[in-house]
């Protein structure tokens, strides 16, 4: 596999056509032996077998010192030509039989005191022996347990070999404080690489999230190709490839047709394995790369690594039409450039990032306010729209709480984000977010306009209550540096691309991608609204308990005030009964119009005080479950009123009621205050007509009495089941306005539920549940709220 763009899988060697002599191609199937046709993604690179031979390569094993110091156990094949002698001959001997004693002396002493391994470090100019002429430079870094030393022929002595770059360098580091954008930065880098290289086309390209390449800048020659703006697929650069340009910052490949210089022996006879070349600048280079280079055209490559927060950015890549040396020194100053460039970008990308973030911190601060100046924190995000869909850059939201939606700019229909929510409860956690649905609920493929790309965020554990914020579909026509489609051999193997020619597609069914630091600040905002409900719950939970304290007082205090009235209000009754039968004849008429009133009032307040007396008493007493007969109870009931009011004509409806577990008693009362009230409100009816019903629905009973009354407006509905309230006059209809407060009492310590529905002028219905499986609760109220309209009587 190339470690270059453009190639793409190693071809069979029976197709790989080669530009070098007959022997080179040999050289190249010894080399590569044993790789052929594989997957690229297989090939080991780091252990080539050889190097390029424009330099040498030793290994020395350091466990081997003697008086005469380390040995050299493997060289590279070309090193005869240093020697004048086999390679062989030099196999075993000490570094001082091929450099001078001075230089072989500070190649161990840089050795002992190299702190860091995997890093190359540059020795300095040395002598050959028996040769002031010849000069070499040397490295040397050590790794899996040998210590390489590469040897390149020196172009000038000493720190003049440094000198001329100087200059550039400094160049270039002013420019990169003076660059404003990433895109200035790539810019400056390929105009200063190109002018120290001196290569014909200089390009830098940075990686995207699904590994592509894409060209930022280019300098070059007008005779050369422009690859600007274009793509190069990530199947180009395999894993492999990737580790090597993240642990060897740059790589030269000065001629194309070179033959490389196999290592002998071919392993090394201390580890007894092929020795890892990861680190050494002379690595020979995958054949796949070099067809590669052949069918662009180039001749000569060199890259530059550019590493960001410790992973690959990026490359400069440089081409030449012809074969191209560059010293060492050259080599030095451009990866030097390199690091310098990277963490250029990195502070750039950061600095951008932390303004971006900084950006969306302050969105979320002004949600939560508007969020924590609202009882109900949907409110508050209702009252900032624009807010919450820049806070994602998005063009529409919903927010979905308690099977209530509310939609805010361009989103899906209320039932797609429903069936949305329930998707995503059922198949995600946490923070969610794509930039192609459809791609994971195929649903979405009819809202590709509005929700091509969804950021879901949770806002309960237990419920089905998200924030989403929704992207359109963002068409992308991308330019590839040739039809990114994978050539096949004769044998079906994979084979390097022949044509860069530029090629158009067009990418559709994703959205604009969601950037991390998004995710990252989508999380912060759903801690703080999970701060904000369980603030409001433990708000809540202290104002329950101050209410069911001052309820427990209310109750005592209303228990012993209605005992202690009832003997007065009595006797007040009963006294004024004596008087009127003793002095009535004598009394005037205005005296007994007075008698009479005051009569009619303390019997009013001795119904009041005992239906107050009777509502206390409900939290209080224990209940006594048992197996209860609606029907029966229900019939025993009405049988009372019949008798009660012989006068009027009731038609009365009896359907199938269930056999349930309560409180005999409590139930009684509560059937006869709601039959009493339709009785109550059915009087002005020439034809009354009362209908008692029960239905199942899951794991409840629900039970209603219909009447044709008065009925009431359902405005005021949630008044109905308070104590003391009233829909209608008293002088109309006589009570105490305790009777539905008694109902709601005990069907609530039955873990029931109670609600109303009426029309004013057409009637009313009362509904309560029953549990199928009743639970005691003896001691403690059951609060359900009102969570659903009752179903329809079978």
């Amino acid at each position: 596999m190339s470690d270059n763009p453009g190639a793409r899988r190693a071809p069979n060697e029976g197709e790989a056509k080669s530009a070098g002599p007959p022997d080179a191609e040999a050289r190249r199937r010894t080399l590569d032996s044993g790789i052929a046709g594989e997957d690229c993604a297989a090939e080991p690179i780091h252990i080539p077998g050889g190097i390029q031979p424009h330099g040498y390569l030793l290994v020395i094993d350091e466990r081997s010192a003697d008086a005469a110091g380390p040995r050299i156990v493997q060289a590279s094949e070309n090193i005869a030509a240093l020697t004048g002698d086999s390679v062989d001959a030099l196999l075993g001997k000490p570094l001082d039989a091929l450099v001078d004693a001075q230089g072989a002396q500070r190649v161990m002493q840089a050795a002992a005191t190299m702190e860091v391994e995997d890093s190359p470090l540059y020795v300095g100019s040395i002598h050959m022996q028996r040769s002031d002429a010849t000069r070499l430079d040397v490295t040397i870094h050590r790794h899996d347990g040998a210590l390489i030393v590469e040897m390149e022929a020196a172009t000038q002595s000493g720190d003049s070999a440094f000198l001329p770059m100087y200059p550039l360098v400094r160049t270039f580091a002013r420019g990169l404080q003076n660059a404003q954008t990433v895109q200035e930065l790539a810019e400056l880098a390929v105009r200063e690489v190109r002018a120290i290289s001196g290569f014909g086309r200089v390009m830098l390209y940075s990686f995207d999230a699904q590994g592509r390449s894409h060209v930022l800048a280019e300098d070059r020659d007008a005779n050369y190709a422009s690859f600007l703006h274009q793509f190069f697929p990530a199947s180009d650069i395999p894993p492999q490839a990737r580790a090597l340009y993240l642990r060897n910052r740059i790589r030269l490949v000065s001629d194309v047709g070179y033959v490389p210089a196999r290592l002998v022996p071919e392993r090394n006879p201390v580890t007894g394995r092929a020795t890892d070349l990861t680190y050494a600048a002379l690595r020979s280079f995958s054949p796949v790369h070099l067809e590669y280079m052949r069918n662009m055209g180039t001749h000569a490559s060199m890259s530059v690594s550019i590493v960001v927060r410790g992973k690959l950015w990026g490359l400069i890549s440089c081409h030449h039409h012809d074969p191209r040396e560059v010293p060492f020194s050259t080599r030095l100053a451009i990866e030097h450039l390199g690091n310098m460039l990277s963490l250029q970008i990195e502070a750039k990308e950061e600095r951008a990032e932390a303004e971006y973030l900084a950006e969306l911190r302050r969105t979320m601060a002004r949600i939560i306010a508007a969020m924590g100046e609202q009882e109900s924190f949907v409110a508050g995000l209702r009252g900032v729209p624009k807010d919450v869909l820049s806070f994602a850059r998005s063009a529409g939201a919903a927010i979905v709480m308690n099977d209530q939606i509310t939609l805010m700019g361009a989103t899906p229909d209320e039932d797609t984000v429903r069936a949305l929510t329930d998707w995503l409860a059922e198949n995600t956690s946490g923070v969610w977010a794509t930039d192609s649905l459809a791609r994971e609920w195929p649903p979405a493929k009819t809202h590709q306009d509005k929700a091509c790309g969804v950021l879901a965020v949770p806002v309960s554990q237990i419920f089905r209550n998200y924030l989403l914020w929704f992207r359109p579909e963002l068409m992308q026509t991308i330019k590839w540096a040739g039809e990114p489609v994978k050539l096949r051999g004769a044998d079906g193997a994979s084979a390097p691309r022949t044509d860069f020619s530029p090629w158009l597609e067009t990418v559709r069914g994703h959205s604009a991608s969601w950037r991390q630091g998004e995710l990252e600040i989508a999380s912060e905002l759903r801690g703080a609204l999970l701060n904000i409900v369980l603030r409001r719950a433990e708000e809540r939970a202290e104002l329950a308990t101050e209410l069911a304290r001052a309820n427990k007082e209310l109750e005592a205090f209303s228990y012993s005030v209605s005992h202690d009235l009832r003997a007065p209000l009595r006797h007040i009754a009963g006294y004024g009964d004596l008087l009127r039968e003793q002095e009535g004849e004598r009394m005037s008429e205005k005296s007994r119009r007075f008698l009479n009133n005051m009569l009619e009032s303390a019997r009013f307040a001795g119904t009041l005080v005992d239906d107050l007396l009777t509502f206390s008493q409900m939290g209080r007493a224990a209940l006594r479950p048992a197996p209860v007969e609606l029907g029966q109870l229900v019939r025993s009931i009405v049988q009372e009123f019949e008798a009660d009011t012989p006068e009027r004509r009731i038609e009365w409806i009896i359907h199938d009621l269930p056999r349930v577990i309560g409180d005999a008693a409590f139930l009684q009362l509560a059937l006869r205050n709601l039959i009493s009230n339709a009785v109550k409100y059915t009087r002005t009816r020439e034809s009354a007509k009362i209908e008692i019903f029960a239905a199942r629905s899951g794991d409840e009973h629900i039970i209603g009495v219909r009447d044709n009354g008065v009925g009431f407006d359902m405005k005021y509905g949630a008044k109905l089941f308070g104590v003391f309230q009233r829909l209608h006059r008293a002088e109309e209809f006589e009570g105490t306005g305790i009777g539905l407060a008694n109902v709601r009492r005990i069907i609530e310590r039955h873990e029931g539920r109670t609600w109303a529905e009426g029309r004013l002028g057409e009637g009313a219905v009362f509904y309560f549940s029953l549990p199928v499986e009743f639970r005691s609760l003896t001691g403690r109220e059951a609060a359900r709220p009102y969570s659903a309209a009752p179903p329809q009587r079978q």
